[in-house]
């Protein structure tokens, strides 16, 4: 059964699509996010003037997603992070790690793409997985 994922401690969707799309039947109980970005969900305001607390808003978004899904950062298996320019990995990097356990800590790849949306500095999203 597919579930639409819905919070509102993430920005709306700004497009076609959904936040999050939560996928159970018998076998599987996965979640799949949209990529998340620092915009604050009740003013629509940007976040971006401090990379930090830009990436831990993020990270808050996501978690809001995962937790709508009954998980959380443990349940994570793939996280793909989108930057404006890699000299900000190590501080996003930084920030993200804080988030896991380096013994759960999910697969990941991190590009670095001529634009993101509404020019922020950092994209995340997950899949998640959970045994049913």
């Amino acid at each position: 059964m597919k579930r639409i994922i819905y919070t509102k401690n993430a920005p709306a969707p700004i497009g076609p699509y959904n936040q999050a799309v939560h996928y159970v039947n018998a076998f599987e109980n996965t979640l799949y996010t949209s990529g998340q970005i620092a915009m604050d969900p009740e003013s629509g305001e940007l976040k971006i003037d401090d990379l930090k607390e830009e990436t831990h808003l993020v990270m808050k978004h996501l978690e809001s997603l995962l937790e709508q899904a009954d998980m959380n950062f443990e349940d994570v298996i793939k996280a793909t992070i989108f930057l404006s320019d890699m000299k900000n990995f190590a501080t996003v990097n930084e920030v993200y790690g804080s988030y896991f356990d380096d013994k759960t800590a999910p697969a990941r790849e991190t590009v670095e793409v001529a634009n993101l949306p509404k020019y922020v500095n950092v994209e995340i999203s997950f899949i998640a997985k959970k045994m049913p």
